[in-house]
């Protein structure tokens, strides 16, 4: 089923970017580091210009190191990108981005003349968790569900930076739908705009080609069952997701697979690299072709 998911409050936050961008010295565009690509909104390129932009790929301690590495090395090689793998509660780490900014804007940040960095990012990505952890303490909101942040707040790191916390935005038709499924698989994307079932039916698809032994060590498979239905059905059983008569609850078993995927239960998960997974994700592409494993 296509996934749709578009809050309102977006409508009035692209608008609102779109007049203030200019005014900002470095953007702090915030991705997941599971997701890099799906995660990116696809109209910040064009919005930014040239102005200097850090990607932090947040939730670095979920995905694998491996393809985070080549993450990293794709976005460095781009003209005025700076690549920060991190976990956004990690208070050492994140300082890192202090200095990125300053070195990024070396004219800025000194007495009379702050500096103004906007943070931006698709919703439940990490952007209030990173201001708070910047902030030494909690000023913007935080939630574990995606649109926590519905209006843009301004916040004095009193050391010359003043930073700006922004609604969450996400491209707004979906017509990639393999980047939908991705940010569904993640967590991204609001409960009441996906399909259970359908979104882990995809993940255990992804989950088979890429991560088998994950899937075999969490779940107990001495061998894996020939399709991700099968697999689907096989956790509900093992797991207890049962209704009367002895049948599997799809939902139940669904959500179930959906949090240990998304809490890094089965280990540390990629649910995309730069090159192939970019390319086959392309709007065209995901046109022709509906997800796998659907």
């Amino acid at each position: 089923m296509p996934i749709e998911w578009y809050p309102g409050h977006m409508t009035k936050a692209r608008r609102e970017i779109a007049a203030v961008i200019q005014g900002f010295d470095v953007i702090i565009e915030v991705l997941d580091a599971r997701l890099p690509a799906s995660s990116a909104n696809p109209m910040l390129q064009q919005l930014r210009r040239n102005k200097p932009c850090i990607k932090v790929l947040n939730k670095e301690d979920l995905a694998d190191p491996s393809v985070t590495r080549k993450w990293v090395r794709h976005f460095d090689r781009e003209s005025g990108i700076r690549a920060l793998p991190l976990n956004a509660t990690n208070r050492q780490i994140a300082g890192q981005i202090t200095k990125l900014c300053r070195q990024l804007a070396p004219h800025r940040g000194q007495p009379g003349k702050s500096l103004r960095a906007m943070v931006i990012g698709i919703p439940n990505v990490g952007k209030s968790t990173l201001i708070n952890t910047l902030a030494g303490k909690r000023i913007a909101k935080v939630g574990d569900k995606p649109a926590i942040t519905t209006a843009q707040q301004q916040i004095n790191l009193r050391n010359g930076i003043f930073v700006s916390d922004t609604p969450g935005l996400l491209w707004p038709d979906m017509r990639n739908q393999l980047s939908a499924y991705r940010l569904a698989t993640s967590g991204a994307i609001g409960d009441n705009a996906i399909d259970p079932p359908d979104v882990a039916l995809f993940a255990l698809d992804y989950m088979m080609r890429r991560y088998p032994q994950a899937l075999a060590e969490r779940y107990k498979f001495e061998e894996l069952p020939p399709s991700p239905a099968d697999i689907l059905a096989e956790i509900g059983r093992r797991r207890g997701c049962l209704v009367s008569g002895g049948e599997v609850d799809p939902y139940r078993a669904a959500e179930l697979f959906l949090r240990e995927l998304r809490g890094g239960v089965l280990g540390r998960i990629s649910l995309e690299e730069p090159g192939a997974d970019v390319a086959e994700g392309s709007v065209e592409e995901s046109e022709r072709n509906e997800a796998p494993g659907i």
